[in-house]
């Protein structure tokens, strides 16, 4: 079962929630020849607040793009997985961090036909270190 991790760097805005906002943060960027592979969009519990999260941000004008429109890198360590998916995989991977006692920061998962992407942020370096190798366990193990 092939499963990669790598480290990534995700940017991120804060911004008034309002129709047509997503559309303004994007149109730079697609402007700047940027092929995102990765939009997260949602509320914020601040009432009129949404963030904006996206990766890859590479290449001096795409960053140049994303920074015009209001978002930076993020400084939280962020993993991208992709792989094979299985029924079970969301919970082995889980299981292995709990019992190792990392916190997931936060976890956005999603599956297209056979196969996965998720992206996990860690409260440190160290925690994402870790997480890799564990992920790697994970995923390769066999379902008993």
């Amino acid at each position: 079962m092939a499963v990669t991790v790598k480290s990534i760097k995700m940017y991120r805005g804060v911004f008034e929630d309002k129709a047509g906002v997503l559309a303004g943060v994007l149109e730079p960027l697609a402007g700047a020849g940027a092929n995102l592979q990765i939009v997260m969009g949602y509320r914020m519990g601040t009432e009129g607040q949404a963030a904006i999260e996206l990766f890859p941000v590479t290449g001096k004008k795409a960053v140049a793009a994303a920074q015009a429109a209001g978002l930076a890198a993020m400084t939280m360590p962020t993993l991208l997985i992709q792989g094979d998916d299985r029924p079970g995989l969301g919970h082995a991977i889980s299981r292995a961090l709990a019992d190792a006692g990392i916190n997931i920061h936060f976890l956005v998962v999603q599956v297209l036909g056979r196969r996965f992407t998720a992206v996990y942020g860690f409260e440190n370096e160290a925690d994402a270190r870790k997480s890799a190798g564990l992920i790697k366990k994970a995923a390769g193990a066999k379902k008993k």
